[in-house]
């Protein structure tokens, strides 16, 4: 199987790092080769920081994933998240050369690296430059300009930007577990291409997904990315918190969570413990549901008001900007007991759990299906319309190409044409045949008589 037939998304995320294998089936649906999944050291919220553990990490997600997979791994498209990670909105124009021929995506490009010239913050970079609307001479609010023909066009962008340190880590990382970055996509766009549809982003919805360091917030309207942000929180934190509010290790602090966390105590019965082991032969501890709970709803309470913090800077509470569709909830930390109805509480908004495999085919065991999924799936996704794109762009070219030698190869024959029908003599009609013959038969007998008269002249004179 040649590389170009599959692609490969990685998630480098603050818990655990996943590697995933993929290619899209005859019906346009993502078909998984080969999962790879390895415990994230090095990574702090949302940032490298060790590059020696990040890399060993990372080499031991991508193994996995080629073992599975049964393929080489090369190119890959990697997440980027983390508290450095802003975003500002700008206009720009071109004006273009030729406004009689019709806008290309070369005009497109043109007016993106255009805005990718912004000067920044030091020490800052552009991501992403996320066209929203488009203006062409005085038309406005148009989705889609390639086809028209205008003098002026014009777009108002969603830019991305990040600290250039932590973007360059990212790429050594990966760069030196032997592997080539395809692209470097932000992670929440990528979970909201795995878990979100084509309706809901018409209508107005905010992708939340909470990850082990971060939780990082999209905002869609129409159709459009309207905001994003990274919190620098995420389910780590809550685990931290059962931690030291239990004074247990870490390690029974994350069970705890995960088999017996609740995000709303009153759900919770008084009456209700659960065992922790004791170390070393110390005696067992015994903990309330309830005060777990309480642990935990004061810290994702805290996080929820954050993301509200979010919402109302988009002005998701005006009636014209209103997110119709909600809230979708995504990443690990979504699968906190009760979540969904303290989303609904705290924000005022309808919210669902965004499950990550609805693009996938053959995820027969539901092992993709869980939301901790939705980064790495929509990374994947993100990889296939990259390697779609570059091969219609080489269709393309090679019709070009050929179109051009069938051009050549015709011209000269042409010119072959014209001169073998000059050199040629041109068919006589039947006619002017006749009157070359007689003219020929005239000048013999003209030669002829000419001949007699001056023998008769030699006669008389003798």
């Amino acid at each position: 199987m040649e590389n170009q037939e599959y692609s490969v998304g990685l998630d480098i995320g603050t818990t655990k790092i996943v590697a995933i294998v993929g290619r899209r089936n005859a019906h346009g649906k993502i078909e998984v080769l080969g999962v790879g999944k390895a415990k994230s050291l090095g990574v702090h919220k949302g940032i490298v920081n060790n590059i020696s553990q990040t890399i060993n990490s990372i080499k031991a997600a991508v193994s996995e994933a080629q073992s599975s997979a049964g393929v080489p791994i090369h190119k890959v498209t990697v997440g980027i998240a983390g508290k450095h990670i802003r975003s500002l909105q700008h206009s720009d124009y071109i004006m273009r050369e030729h406004p009689d021929k019709f806008i290309t995506d070369d005009d497109i490009e043109a007016l993106k690296d255009q805005v990718k010239k912004l000067v920044m913050l030091p020490g800052e970079e552009i991501i992403h430059v996320l066209p929203q609307e488009y203006k062409v001479d005085s038309e406005g609010e148009i989705q889609e300009p390639v086809g028209m023909h205008g003098k002026r066009l014009e777009a108002n962008f969603h830019v991305v930007v990040g600290q250039m340190g932590s973007i360059r880590n990212i790429a050594r990382c990966v760069r030196e577990a032997g592997l080539e970055m395809e692209a470097l996509t932000l992670e929440p766009l990528a979970s909201s291409e795995a878990v979100l549809t084509k309706e809901e982003k018409e209508a107005g919805v905010a992708i939340v997904d909470i990850g082990g360091g971060t939780t990082d917030i999209a905002i869609f309207k129409d159709n459009i990315i309207r905001h994003t942000c990274v919190i620098p929180y995420g389910g780590g934190i809550i685990t931290e918190d059962i931690k030291e509010g239990c004074s247990i290790i870490e390690k029974h602090a994350e069970q705890l969570k995960v088999k017996f966390g609740s995000a709303v105590p009153e759900l919770e019965k008084d009456s209700t413990y659960v065992t922790i082991p004791g170390l070393h032969g110390r005696p067992d501890k015994e903990i309330s549901l309830k005060t777990l709970a309480q642990i935990i709803n004061a810290r994702v309470e805290e996080i929820l008001e954050m993301v509200n913090t979010e919402l109302k800077a988009y002005g998701a509470f005006e009636q014209k900007k209103k997110l119709i569709a909600g809230i979708v909830l995504t990443g690990g930390g979504s699968n906190l007991k009760h979540l969904r109805q303290l989303a609904n509480y705290t924000t005022g908004f309808d919210s669902r759990i965004g499950f990550a495999n609805e693009y996938i085919a053959n995820d027969k065991n539901q092992y993709l299906k869980g939301p901790e999924f939705a980064t790495s799936i929509g990374l994947l996704m993100e990889s296939l319309k990259i390697r779609d794109k570059k091969q219609h762009a080489e269709v393309q070219e090679t019709i070009e190409e050929q179109s051009e030698v069938k051009t050549e190869v015709q011209t000269p024959k042409a010119e072959a044409v014209q001169e073998s029908v000059q050199q040629t003599e041109i068919p006589q009609p039947e006619q002017t045949v006749k009157e070359q013959q007689s003219k020929k038969a005239a000048k013999l007998t003209f030669g002829q008589s000419l001949m007699e008269k001056v023998k008769k002249f030699f006669e008389e004179v003798e």
